[in-house]
């Protein structure tokens, strides 16, 4: 029985590894990577950074309308 050989398969992987990491990096430079949201990206971009935010926002919502 051949004995497996370990050196091929550790290449193996590091070209694997260096393929995805340059696919990454096209895919970042044509632009298409920054256009994707994630749920949780979704739902970070209606949050107040402050708490004055929170108040502003609270404060607006309890105003009554104006006519």
């Amino acid at each position: 029985m051949a004995k497996p050989n370990y050196g091929f398969e550790k290449r193996q992987r590091e070209l694997a590894k260096k393929r995805k990491k340059e696919e990454k990096a096209a895919k970042k430079a044509s632009g298409q990577g920054g256009d994707e949201m994630t749920p949780n990206d979704a739902a970070m971009v209606d949050l107040p950074t402050d708490d004055t935010a929170i108040i502003e926002q609270v404060a607006d919502a309890t105003e009554p309308p104006k006519d």
